[in-house]
């Protein structure tokens, strides 16, 4: 059986740990969803980077694909694809550190600019009609019209990560 594990390229206990990570988000979002903006999966998907790298790339696409299947696949579904794969790769990128100041500021930035990642599919969908004109504007308009529930994204997840980063760590090196 271990002989099967290893050549398949992905063990069973990386399975189960994407299903437990996966798991993870989805409830927390789903506990969290009556807060505006309010979310701890952008704190989850940098903790499991954090501790299995790119592995958590699995669990971030089982994350979307469930939350595609919960609330329809709409252009936030495609959103989804590439934000919270790209926290991901920056926290893979900054691996080394281990301030909490330094992650709460990089998640409440993140939560911060979220409106603006998320902007691109307004600006191909725009595109489609008006040019590159148009979508750059309907993309802009569409940034700027959310910009007071990105600062509330951006406020929650840097006080959800200063709180959290800590004890959440000291637990994850006891556990792994």
């Amino acid at each position: 059986m271990e002989n099967q594990e290893k050549t398949s390229g992905i063990s069973i206990s990386d399975i189960a740990l994407t299903g437990v990570m996966a798991a993870v988000m989805i409830v927390c979002k789903e506990v969290l969803s009556f807060l505006p903006n309010i979310e701890l999966v952008s704190f989850w998907v940098i903790l499991f980077a954090l501790y299995f790298g790119r592995k958590v790339l699995f669990a971030i696409f089982a994350f979307v694909l469930v939350e595609g299947f919960l609330y329809g696949m709409g252009p936030w579904w495609i959103m989804y694809l590439y934000t919270w794969p790209l926290l991901a790769l920056i926290t893979c990128l900054n691996r080394k550190q281990e301030s909490v100041w330094f992650w709460s500021i990089l998640s409440g930035f993140f939560g911060l600019f979220y409106g603006l990642f998320c902007a691109l599919p307004y600006v191909v969908i725009g595109m489609t009609d008006n040019g590159i004109r148009g979508g750059l504007y309907a993309g802009f308009t569409w940034w700027v019209a959310g910009i007071p529930w990105d600062a509330a994204h951006g406020i929650g997840n840097f006080i959800l990560m200063l709180v959290l980063y800590h004890p959440v760590r000291k637990a994850m090196r006891r556990i792994v």
